[in-house]
C-alpha cells in the first residue's frame, strides 16, 4: 500500500499546466523529497504503519459499525415485541443514537489533539462495548433510547479520532486509499452484520432463556471490548510523541522524518497559532468546512436506507429471515470492492471531487431504479448501485476534507469534526423517511434520497472551482516570491 511522495507542487489543472512547471522548479535543488532516500525512508515508515496502525483501526472501526448497526437485524427477531416498540418507536431509537453522537464528537476531537490516542481511542471503544452490550438488558422502549442516545455519545470519538490519527502519519497521497480501508470496515459490518445475526438466531434463539436479538448484543459487545484490550499495545500516539507503540516501531530519527514529511504536505498557507481554540475558530471561518458538511451531510442522507436494508429486503418476500440476512451482505461485499477502487483511482490521479460525484450519480441510478419498477430483480441490482456508490463517495469526503482544511493539525482535527458531527443530522432525520405505512416500496425516501444525492453533487462542482482559484492564488504568490508552493487537490 506504499506509495511515493510528489514533488512539492502538483498540478491539479490541466489548464494551469505551464504555470506549475515553473513553480514546480523554483528552489527544487533545496527539495529533498524529490531523492531516491527520501522515498526509500517513507516506503519503510508507510509499511509499518500499513501493519500495525491499520488494522487495528480497521478492527475498531469494524465493532464501532456492528455495535451501532445491530438493532437493524434485531429488527428481524422478536426484537419489537419484546421491547413494546410500536408506530415509529424503532425510528426513533435508530435516529436517537446520532443525537448522542453529535452532542460529543467536536469536543472528543479537540481533546485527541493533546492526549494519549492508543489509550483514549481504546477506552472508548471499551466504554461502548460495555455500552451496546448493556442493550441487552433492555425491556422497555425508554430503557432502549437512554442506551442507544448514551452509545452514539461513547462512540463518537472513534470515527473522527482514528482518521486524524492517521492523516498525522499519512500525507494526503497516501491517506484517500487508507480511508477507504477504513471505511470498508463500515461497508464489511454490515455485510458480515447480517450474516453473523443469521447465525445467533438460527442457533442460540431461546438459549438460557434469552431471544436472539439479546445474544446478538451480547456478543458482539464482548468481541469489541477484546479489540480494545489489544489496540491500547498496538496504536502509536502522534510522530512527535514518546509513548505508544510508536516507540518500539520508529527510532527518534524515523519519527522526526514522519513529522516533517507531513509538514511538506500542507498546503502552503502563513504558519498560524498552534491552540487548540484558534483551530476551532479557523475551522468555522472557512467556507469551505460548511460546503463539506452540507455534502457530507447530503452524503449521510443518501445513505438512509442502511438501517432499513434488511426490512427493504424483507419486502422482496425472497424466503426466510435467514436468507434474507443472508441477502444483505453481496451488496456490502461489492461496495467494499468499489470503494477500493475508486480511492486508488483518486490516489492515482491525485483528484477527489469526480471520484465523489461520479459514485453519487450511479446511487443515484440505483434510487431512480427503485423507484420506477417494482420488478424484484431490478430492485434487488439496485441496491448494488446505491449502496456502491454511497460508500465509496462517503470515505472520499473524509479524506478531501482533512486534505484541503489543514493549515495546522489543530485545524485539521476541528475541522474534520465539525465535518462529521454536523453530517450526522442526516442520519437523523433520514430514519424517518422510512414510516412503516410506505412499505415494502419506501418510494418516499428513495426520493429524497435522491434529491439528497444530486445536491451532494452540486457541492463537489462548487468545491472544486473554489478550489481552483485558491490553487491560481498560490501559483501566482510562489512566482513572486520566489518559492516552491503546495496546490490544494481538486
Amino acid at each position: 500500500m506504499s506509495t511515493e511522495k510528489e514533488t512539492p507542487v502538483r498540478l491539479e489543472q490541466s489548464s494551469l499546466d505551464e504555470k506549475a512547471d515553473t513553480a514546480k522548479h523554483i528552489d527544487l535543488e533545496q527539495d529533498p523529497t524529490d531523492t531516491p532516500e527520501w522515498r526509500a525512508k517513507e516506503r519503510k515508515i508507510v509499511k509499518r504503519l500499513d501493519m500495525t496502525l491499520m488494522p487495528m483501526v480497521w478492527i475498531l472501526y469494524l465493532f464501532n459499525y456492528l455495535d451501532r448497526n445491530n438493532i437493524a437485524q434485531a429488527r428481524l427477531n422478536s426484537f419489537e415485541e419484546d421491547l413494546g416498540l410500536v408506530a415509529e418507536n424503532f425510528n426513533t431509537a435508530v435516529s436517537i443514537l446520532n443525537v448522542g453522537y453529535m452532542l460529543a464528537q467536536l469536543p472528543s476531537n479537540m481533546i485527541l489533539t493533546r492526549v494519549r490516542p492508543h489509550l483514549y481511542l481504546p477506552l472508548c471503544a471499551a466504554l461502548w462495548s460495555c455500552v451496546s452490550a448493556s442493550t441487552a438488558a433492555t425491556h422497555t422502549y425508554g430503557g432502549l433510547v437512554a442506551v442507544r442516545f448514551c452509545l452514539g455519545i461513547v462512540e463518537a470519538p472513534f470515527f473522527p479520532g482514528a482518521f486524524y490519527v492517521m492523516s498525522c502519519w499519512y500525507t494526503r497521497k497516501e491517506l484517500a486509499l487508507r480511508t477507504a480501508v477504513l471505511y470498508s470496515g463500515l461497508v464489511l459490518a454490515t455485510a458480515f452484520s447480517g450474516l453473523i445475526a443469521a447465525g445467533i438466531f438460527a442457533g442460540l434463539d431461546g438459549v438460557r432463556g434469552l431471544a436472539g436479538w439479546r445474544w446478538l448484543f451480547i456478543l458482539e459487545g464482548l468481541g469489541s471490548f477484546t479489540a480494545a484490550i489489544v489496540a491500547m499495545f498496538v496504536i502509536p500516539d502522534y510522530p512527535d510523541s514518546k509513548t505508544g507503540s510508536g516507540r518500539w516501531l520508529f527510532t527518534e530519527e524515523e519519527k522526526k522524518f514522519a513529522a516533517d514529511r507531513i509538514i511538506r504536505d500542507r498546503v502552503s498557507q502563513p504558519e498560524a497559532d498552534r491552540s487548540v481554540w484558534y483551530g476551532l475558530r479557523l475551522a468555522a471561518k472557512d467556507y469551505r468546512t460548511w460546503i463539506f458538511v452540507l455534502m457530507l451531510c447530503s452524503n449521510h442522507t443518501a445513505y438512509g436506507f442502511n438501517n432499513f436494508f434488511p426490512t427493504i429486503l424483507k419486502g422482496f418476500h425472497l424466503g426466510s429471515t435467514t436468507v434474507t440476512l443472508l441477502l444483505t451482505a453481496p451488496p456490502y461485499l461489492v461496495g467494499a470492492v468499489v470503494s477500493f477502487l475508486v480511492a486508488y483511482s483518486s490516489d492515482r490521479n491525485n483528484e477527489r471531487g469526480y471520484h465523489i460525484s461520479v459514485p453519487m450519480a450511479v446511487a443515484m441510478i440505483g434510487f431512480i431504479i427503485s423507484i420506477s419498477t417494482t420488478r424484484i430483480p431490478a430492485r434487488y441490482f439496485a441496491s448494488f448501485l446505491y449502496t456502491s456508490g454511497c460508500f465509496s463517495a462517503n470515505a472520499m469526503v473524509y479524506t478531501w476534507a482533512a486534505g484541503t482544511l489543514n493549515q495546522t493539525p489543530e485545524k485539521r482535527a476541528c475541522a474534520t469534526a465539525m465535518v462529521n458531527l454536523l453530517s450526522q443530522l442526516g442520519n437523523i432525520w433520514s430514519p424517518y423517511f422510512f414510516p412503516g405505512s410506505d412499505g415494502p416500496r419506501y418510494t418516499m425516501a428513495f426520493l429524497l434520497m435522491l434529491g439528497f444525492s444530486v445536491i451532494s453533487i452540486c457541492c463537489c462542482l462548487a468545491m472544486k472551482l473554489g478550489l481552483r482559484r485558491d490553487n491560481e492564488k498560490l501559483l501566482r504568490q510562489g512566482e513572486e516570491e520566489g518559492r516552491a508552493i503546495v496546490l490544494y487537490t481538486l
